[in-house]
């Protein structure tokens, strides 16, 4: 599933994560999954300037959340006060996925989260 900045808005994002990982056979969480799709294209939004893209793909060891952006700039924890509304963020995403990684691309960075598939017991 590829969805951008030009055909889509976050609200989007999320409900076609939903749909696209209810139905992909994933043993990742959908909560968790929109919530790391959530954070991850409102942080593109509000810190970059230009297009994102979100690619949500089911791999043969497990599910791949891409999100790229025009910005070179890697994303930060920072430290909120308790009574901040932003600034959680990053944390959620570090916690929610099994790994995440952060590298450039050829017009900014991509950022991914992913989650293993669970062994057979």
């Amino acid at each position: 599933m590829i969805i951008t900045s030009a055909d889509a808005d976050i609200g989007a994002a999320r409900r076609a994560t939903s749909e696209f990982v209810a139905h992909s056979g994933a043993t990742a969480s959908v909560d968790d999954v929109v919530l790391v799709v959530s954070e991850l294209v409102t942080n593109a939004v509000r810190h970059t300037v230009g297009w994102w893209r979100l690619k949500v793909q089911v791999r043969s060891r497990g599910l791949v959340v891409d999100v790229e952006d025009s910005s070179w700039v890697p994303p930060a924890l920072r430290r909120p006060g308790s009574d901040a509304v932003g600034g959680r963020g990053w944390g959620i995403v570090q916690h929610l996925a099994d790994d995440v990684e952060v590298f450039e691309n050829s017009g900014g960075k991509t950022v991914r989260a992913s989650w293993g598939r669970s062994q057979p017991r």
